[in-house]
This record gives C-alpha cells, structure tokens and sequence, in this order.
C-alpha cells in the first residue's frame, strides 16, 4: 500500500475548505434569493430548494449519489475518493455556514457578478488540486469517455444551457432571469480560466523527455488527447530525445504539466498559447467547395 502523503492531505483539505466557503458564499447568499438559475447539479439543487424547500447542500448530495454510482467506473478511484470529500465539505458549508452570512438582495446584475466571481475562484481551487464537487464534472467525464470525439467544452455548455432552461421553466419564469444565468455560467468560466491560465482558447505544449511514449500514453488515458511524438536530440550531449506534442484545453494542460513531472522530473516542458486549434476533438474546420 502506498504511504499516505499527509502533507498533501492536509493541504487538500484547506483548500476544499477555503473554496466550499466561497462557493458557499456564491451560490447562497448571491444567488438563492436573486431568482436567476444557476448551471450544473448546483443549478438543480437550488430548483428543488424552491420547489420543496431542500437545503441545496443536501440536494447536491442526492443528486449525486445516482450519477456517482453510475460513473465510478469511468472516473477512476483516486479522482473518485477526492471529489466525494471535496462534494461533503462544499455541501455541509453550503447548509450550515453560509446561512451564517446575510443574503444578499440588492441588484440581480450585481448578485449575479458576485456569485461567478466567488465560485469561479472556488471551483479553479477545487480543480487545481485535481478534485471537483461531482455532478456536472462526473457527468462530463463519462460522455467524454463514451464520445471521445466530443469535447469537454461542448459536453459543459449543453449541460449548463439545458440546466438553465430547465430552471427558468419550471422556477424563474422569465427571460430576464435566464439571461442572468447565462452571465453567470460565462463570468464563472472566464474567472476559472484566468486563474489557472489565461483567457484563450487552449493550449500546446513541447515535452522533452527520454520518455515519449510512457508520457503520451498517460496524456491520452487522462484527457483522450492524441500526440505527436517528434526524434530530437540534445545540442550538447547529443543523446536521442523525444519532443512530445500536444495540444489540450486551460484545465487539462495543468494536470498532463503535473502528470510530465511525475513521470520524468528532468523533462523539459514549454506551454505555449494557441489562439485557435482546428481538428479532430476541437473545432471542426469548414471549407466551402
């Protein structure tokens, strides 16, 4: 059995702390009482919080047990076992702390910012230690495994504007709160990115390493990324070397990057920004005949 690394324990537990308390913060005292649907298993629990006044934090929890049960198997058990502590903690401060706060109920526009900000900030956090909060994150996961063709981006959109519909059929009611939640699901976007990378659209990266293949296959077993493995050698010592490239979107380039360093700590890594990226698993490209 491997040793428990405690250190890295203890720091997972901080953050999933510090970012359930801002998206606690977020999610009830912004967005609860300024009548707007939220995305994601967050969005449905606060529709069953106002249909039969479930505590979202425990609408979460429901909500989930079906679909982690359904995705255990294509999600992987460390990811698994992480995202249930990180789905627990976020869930019990989302119930019992943030009530603690007062709601907010001024201005939807300004309720509407507050909440992408705060739980944009919280789920980059959360998403930086290599967990997530369940429900969207899991459903995504398993239909990218089962359409690897399709990608992670169009998977979260569809969910995200199914999620927001259904919130304002059924809730909200109106135009003016659906498109409340629209800015949200985009500014919680944009706030995630900026964190961890940046604002565009993807990333490529140059890895060299003595181990190309061990590194593209591990890069296509997480992210379903194909690579190009290129010969190179060293100018000085003149030894063979394999320059590994890929390009991948914001949040999976942070893991392959962490992924490179475990597998080769020597290895050479240069991330470089890709405005635009055509082909198979991103934008199809069209060509008028």
């Amino acid at each position: 059995m491997k040793k428990i690394k405690w250190k890295e324990v203890a720091i997972d537990l901080l953050v999933d702390v510090v970012a359930s308390i801002l998206i606690a913060i977020g999610l009830y005292n912004f967005a609860l009482n300024a009548n707007f649907p939220v995305s994601g298993f967050s969005g449905i629990a606060i529709i069953l919080y106002h249909l039969f006044g479930l505590p979202v934090g425990a609408g979460s929890i429901l909500l989930n047990i079906p679909v982690s049960i359904f995705c255990y198997k294509f999600l992987g058990k460390k990811f698994f076992l992480k995202s249930l502590k990180t789905m627990i903690i976020s869930s019990f401060f989302i119930d019992y702390v943030a009530p603690m706060f007062p709601a907010y109920e001024g201005d939807r526009l300004l309720a509407a910012l507050c909440m992408g900000v705060l739980c944009g900030i919280g789920y980059a956090m959360i998403f930086m230690r290599g967990s997530s909060t369940g429900g969207q994150d899991f459903i995504s996961v398993a239909i990218k495994k089962v359409k690897p063709h399709m990608t992670l981006g169009i998977i979260s959109f569809a969910i995200d504007l199914f999620t927001i519909a259904l919130g304002t059929a059924l809730v909200f009611k109106n135009i003016d709160g659906m498109i409340y939640g629209l800015i949200v699901t985009y500014l919680l976007a944009i706030v995630m990115d900026r964190i961890m990378y940046g604002i565009d659209e993807g990333k490529m990266t140059l890895i060299v390493t003595e181990h190309g293949d061990e590194v593209a296959k591990r890069i296509d077993e997480y992210s379903g990324r194909g690579s190009t493995i290129l010969q190179g050698m060293g100018s000085y010592s003149k030894a063979p070397k394999d320059v590994v490239m890929c390009a991948c979107n914001n949040k999976q380039m942070y893991t392959i990057k962490k992924m490179v360093h475990q597998i080769d700590p020597k290895a050479f890594t240069i991330i470089v920004e890709s405005n635009e990226v055509v082909g198979e698993g991103f934008k199809e490209e069209i060509s008028e005949l």
